[in-house]
C-alpha cells in the first residue's frame, strides 16, 4: 500500500465490463498485465514469467487497478454525504470536458484534507482523481487518463492463457485471507473504532475489521507474526515512527500504518487514511494503551 503514494505507475487499460478488463502496469523494473474475467483474475509478470491466480471475490486486497480513475473515484463519490460534496472547476482532461467535484470528508479521523474528482461532462465517467492529505498543498494521489478512447476492445486483447514454461501460483492475497477466515477468535473486535463505525463489506472474513467510509477507512487485519516483524522493522526505519515496542505506528503521507505484535496473541496490522492520533486511539480500544509521547 505505501508504493500507491510514493511510486509514479503507468498503467495501459482494455476495459469491457466489471469482470472484463486487462490492466498493464509499466514501471521501469518491467510489466506486470492484471486480466479479470467472470471467474476470477490472472497475474501476468513478463519478467519472471509467472502467472498467479487469484478467485473473483467482492472483498480483495487493493491493486493497481483499483487506483484506476475510473474505479477510484467512483467509489469515493458514491460514499460522500451531501455536506461533504462541493464543486471546483472544469477541466480539459484525456480530450474530454471534466466536472470538477470535491470531496471533504467530515470524520475528525481523517487525515485527507479533501478530494478532487473530474467526471467526463457526457459519460459521467470518472477522468482524473487528485487526493491531499492534511497540511500539504501537493497531491500524495494523482491518477488520470492520459488518452482515452469510449470504445469496446476485442475480447481477444484481454483473454489471458499461461505460456508454456510459465511459472503458475496462486495469489498470497489468498493466504492472509484465509488466515483471517481461520482466526475469528483472535481479538473480538468492537463495532466502532477511532470514532469509526464497522462496516460490514460480503466476503470480509470476521477478523478483519474494516471501518469508515467514503476518503476515510481503516482497516485491521490479522497477520502472520513472521510479517508484523517484518513491518515493525520497515516502520522503524521511518525518522517519525512512534516505537512502543509492541506497538509500532508511522504514515506515508495520508496513510497511516501500525503493527499490534502482542506476545502471545497473534499479530494485527492497522492501517489506513487516518491520523496518526486515531492510530493511537485505535490501539488503546484494541487493548494496547499508549504512552503519552
Amino acid at each position: 500500500m505505501v508504493d500507491l503514494f510514493s511510486d509514479r505507475t503507468q498503467m495501459r487499460v482494455w476495459w469491457r465490463s466489471d469482470t472484463e478488463s486487462r490492466v498493464d502496469v509499466v514501471t521501469a523494473g518491467g510489466e506486470t498485465s492484471y486480466r479479470s474475467d467472470p471467474r476470477g483474475a490472472w497475474i501476468w509478470s513478463y519478467e519472471d514469467e509467472r502467472a498467479t491466480r487469484t478467485a473473483r471475490e467482492d472483498f480483495h486486497l487493493p491493486g493497481p487497478p483499483d487506483l484506476l480513475p475510473a474505479a477510484l473515484g467512483r467509489r469515493l463519490l458514491s460514499e460522500a454525504t451531501d455536506a461533504e460534496l462541493s464543486r471546483v472547476g472544469a477541466e480539459r482532461i484525456a480530450g474530454r470536458d471534466g466536472l470538477g467535484v470535491r470531496v471533504t470528508p467530515a470524520a475528525e479521523a481523517s487525515s485527507v484534507d479533501h478530494v478532487d474528482v473530474w467526471v467526463d461532462s457526457t459519460t459521467g465517467l470518472p477522468l482524473k482523481v487528485q487526493l491531499y492529505g492534511k497540511d500539504s498543498d501537493l497531491a500524495a494521489l494523482d491518477t488520470r487518463f492520459l488518452d482515452l478512447e469510449l470504445t469496446a476492445p476485442d475480447p481477444s486483447v484481454i483473454r489471458f492463457r499461461p505460456p508454456p514454461g510459465a511459472r503458475i501460483g496462486t495469489s498470497e492475497e489468498d493466504g492472509v485471507l484465509e488466515r483471517a477466515r481461520r482466526e475469528l477468535d483472535v481479538v473480538s473486535l468492537p463495532d466502532e473504532l477511532a470514532g469509526l463505525p464497522r462496516r460490514r463489506v460480503e466476503g470480509a472474513p470476521d477478523a478483519v475489521g474494516l471501518y469508515g467510509s467514503g476518503v476515510t477507512l481503516l482497516a485491521v487485519v490479522p497477520v502472520p507474526g513472521r510479517v508484523a516483524g517484518d513491518v515493525m522493522q520497515s516502520l522503524r526505519a521511518d525518522p517519525d515512527v512512534v516505537d512502543q515496542g509492541r506497538t509500532v505506528r508511522a504514515t506515508a503521507g495520508p496513510l497511516g500504518l501500525m503493527v499490534l505484535n502482542p506476545p502471545t496473541a497473534g499479530a494485527y496490522l492497522v492501517t489506513g487514511t487516518v491520523t496518526m492520533d486515531a492510530l493511537a486511539e485505535a490501539a488503546t480500544e484494541l487493548g494496547f494503551p499508549q504512552e503519552e509521547k
